[in-house]
């Protein structure tokens, strides 16, 4: 992460396509498959995973907190908490509201849905 001339963190995230994810313990979750950033602020929120067999279900990583490092990238939540969180499908390209809901409060993270016409606060980048 590198600051602008206002202070700001400005992420590249296109670097983190495929890098291994560990969990505060420095278990590994898996590899960096999608951001997702807040439509609102433009940073990264969550990640999703790719975990052993491809399924239809997309395991997702809050980003709140990540520490960047040469081999990986460290999130601040347990690889047990990354295990619980509610199974979610895609439709499409993007989440429902009530499934970003959901996601938000499993990991005990603040959600309010933006002002805007999808009402959604997540997009993949």
């Amino acid at each position: 992460m590198s600051e602008d001339e206002d202070g700001q963190a400005r992420w590249n995230v296109s670097e983190w396509h495929g890098k291994m994810l560990v969990d505060v313990d420095g278990e590994k979750i898996g590899k960096l498959q999608d951001v997702y950033v807040d439509v609102e602020t433009d940073e990264p929120q969550f990640a999703t995973v790719k975990e052993g067999i491809v399924g239809r279900h997309l395991t997702f990583v809050p980003l709140g907190g990540i520490q960047v490092g040469p081999d990986g990238l460290q999130v601040s939540v347990t690889k047990e908490q990354v295990r619980s969180a509610p199974d979610l499908a895609m439709h499409g390209e993007e989440l429902t509201q009530d499934d970003e809901s959901k996601l938000y409060h499993h990991f005990e993270l603040n959600y309010t849905p933006p002002e805007i016409q999808s009402g959604r606060r997540l997009a993949r980048r």
